[in-house]
């Protein structure tokens, strides 16, 4: 008996939306971020959920029962990468130091204005500023620089457009090779009260068509970066163009460092793209710390004319234990 004809679209809707989340899925599940548009698609994982539910809707409608069956196994599946990667344990060495990290994306600097403020407001210890092209860096250092300034120390990559980026501390700064990329990723080591703390920098290219393999090849310059730690506590912070659902950042995390909003129970908070955030984006902007911090807090701060959120964290520095 022939299915009718409302039943028979429906069914073929159902499918070709199946067809199409189930292709992330399976990236997803098999540890890879693929080809053009999956790492584009595995930003929004979570988003998934609603195609997924709506081919659901369809199967039932078109009484399809093979597509009710493959609805619920994709729906499971992504209710299972939904749950934040890893598991991470808090340290448990005494405190030795609290203080504050703020990272934030300026998009060529445009935000610049409305981040001084919030620098001024939140007093963050250490700054990291992505896309803080050359009016940018200026204006931070008129506000902020000098010896008497809130912010004595800085590291930056002078650039145009997106290529300069930044880092401000109330800290003592040693000077510490960046990791190399297309943009600016400037790298250092803090005194903080005493400690010894790595700091770098993280701005790789974007996942667009045509430069997979540059992004790829950048997070993993990142990824070097972190493994390289030796057990000195370590920060790395700003603008990842990924989430937790690509694989080439899961190998960060690899490496033993955590995600500070994570850590702070805010792990899939949106802050990209702002205009949208937090009801629809991704979070690709993270402060990711070694074994020796804690987190006590996150919050993701509205920057105008930034295309990302800032993103506050409050974390401790813990004497290391084997």
């Amino acid at each position: 008996m022939r299915r009718p004809r409302g039943r028979s679209a429906a069914a073929w809707l159902a499918g070709l939306v199946l067809a199409g989340v189930s292709v992330v899925v399976g990236c997803r599940a098999a540890d890879t971020d693929a080809v053009t548009p999956v790492p584009q698609l595995l930003a929004f994982l979570p988003w998934l959920l609603a195609p997924a539910a709506s081919a659901l809707v369809l199967a039932l409608l078109a009484r399809w029962r093979t597509g009710m069956v493959w609805s619920v196994v994709v729906l499971a599946a992504l209710a299972w990468f939904i749950e934040p990667y890893g598991r991470p344990a808090e340290p448990t060495g005494t405190p030795l130091a609290e203080f504050r990290v703020l990272t934030s994306n300026v998009e060529f600097g445009r935000g610049t204005d409305s981040l001084l403020p919030a620098i001024r407001r939140e007093r963050p210890d250490i700054v990291f500023v992505e896309e803080c092209e050359y009016q940018c860096s200026a204006t931070l250092e008129r506000a902020f620089g000098g010896a008497a300034g809130a912010y004595p120390y800085r590291r930056a990559v002078e650039g145009a457009g997106s290529d300069g980026s930044l880092i401000l501390s109330r800290f003592p700064l040693k000077a510490a090779p960046g990791v190399p990329g297309t943009m600016g990723m400037p790298g250092a080591v803090a005194d903080v009260r005493g400690h010894t703390v790595r700091l770098q920098l993280a701005h790789p290219m974007p996942p667009l068509p045509g430069q997979l393999s540059l992004w790829q090849h950048e997070l993993g310059e990142l990824r070097t970066y972190a493994a390289a730690a030796a057990g000195t506590p370590t920060i790395v912070a700003g603008d990842f163009n990924a989430s937790q659902d690509h694989a080439a950042f899961r190998r960060i995390l690899d490496t033993g460092l955590r995600d500070g909003a994570r850590l702070a129970e805010a792990p899939r908070t949106p802050s990209w793209p702002a205009r949208t955030a937090p009801p629809l984006g991704a979070q690709i902007d993270h402060v990711l710390v070694s074994r020796d911090f804690s987190a006590n807090s996150a919050r993701f701060l509205d920057i105008a004319d930034s295309d990302h959120r800032a993103l506050l964290v409050d974390i401790t520095l813990h004497r290391h234990t084997a």
